[in-house]
């Protein structure tokens, strides 16, 4: 009997171990991200100049994985049905998490549930980009241009219910006007398509559309954040242009499977936050267009679900319904 119990505590006392065993291991294999749109976005290049450094701190590489599509959707729930283990983790968006469940009738997730947010990253301004055939040189030029002609301009997005059609829909909402709507399958489609001339205005992240103003393919008429932003120090908010409140700021974060070990959480958040207080890291994201901004696992789960409060109601309003 005394054999016995004491084989009992022996066994409840590995068991209590294993999981504290495990995270000191962690990780022991490379680390797959899947990334919720292809190669050459804003998200995918976020992934790609984390990952390395990522990688050194971790000591195993980073694979990253391009699984584009239904706006985010494929590759979530691909994360979302994976071991809750810490070896598949998925670079989220604003889009992904918090506006896709309104967008959306069904998904084959739960964008709260189904994940354990480990950290929000980056936050991008976005941009109001025009072509040159639009003939206005602020917001309230392009307003007035818009009004003469209801329906005739067409707008770019990466799909029903991708940040840039919900972008502008809030733009036509909040200024009275009417455009026509051309959906892509990505967003560097859409912004070719611009570029084409095929289109004539898109909502773009900075990172995706900086090149382009640069050169002077493309013009921009507005910043959509709070304040403006250090790379286009002269060019005006959205709010300071007669649209007072037009507020679009896209995020990034990393999330892993719900249930995924605390302990395994933590490691990943210390070593990201490490990751984005890198000189070098910093500079690279300056230089893209986004700005680092790291909080904890419980920050980034409380933002998810209010601006999922917030864009739902905004998705609801305009009555925007995935195909």
């Amino acid at each position: 009997m005394k054999h016995g119990l004491q084989g009992v505590v022996a066994i409840a006392l590995a068991v209590a171990a294993g999981p504290a065993w495990s995270a000191d291991a962690y990780p022991s294999k490379p680390i797959r991200i899947v990334i919720p749109f292809a190669p050459g976005g804003t998200v995918d290049i976020l992934g790609r100049v984390l990952g390395e450094q990522l990688g050194t701190r971790l000591g195993q590489p980073i694979i990253i994985d391009n699984r584009p599509g239904a706006g985010g959707n494929i590759a979530a729930a691909n994360v979302a049905r994976a071991d809750p283990d810490g070896y598949t983790l998925f670079l989220g968006s604003m889009g992904t998490q918090s506006m896709n469940g309104a967008i959306y009738a069904k998904l084959p997730f739960d964008p709260i549930a189904d994940f354990a947010p480990i950290a929000r990253l980056v936050t991008s301004a976005n941009l109001l980009v025009v072509h040159s055939s639009i003939k206005a040189k602020s917001v309230r030029e392009l307003i007035d241009y818009l009004k003469a002609r209801p329906g005739q301009v067409n707008y770019a997005s990466a799909g029903i219910g991708s940040f840039n059609h919900i972008s502008a829909v809030l733009f036509e909402t909040m200024a009275g006007v009417k455009m026509t709507h051309v959906p892509y399958k990505s967003g560097g489609q859409a912004l070719n398509s611009v570029l084409a001339g095929e289109t004539q205005l898109v909502f773009q992240t900075i990172p995706a559309a900086v090149p382009y103003i640069q050169s002077g393919k493309l013009s921009a008429l507005a910043v959509c954040s709070e304040e403006r932003h250090p790379l286009f120090p002269d060019l005006p908010t959205a709010s300071e242009s007669g649209l007072p409140g037009f507020e679009i700021n896209t995020w990034y974060g990393m999330l892993a499977p719900a249930a995924t070990p605390r302990a395994v959480i933590d490691k990943l958040h210390a070593a990201l936050v490490q990751t984005l207080q890198d000189a070098a890291i910093r500079k690279r994201l300056t230089e893209l267009g986004l700005d680092a901004a790291p909080d904890t696992p419980e920050q980034f789960a409380a933002l998810i679900k209010t601006d999922a409060v917030k864009w739902g109601k905004v998705i609801k309003t305009a009555g925007v319904v995935a195909e």
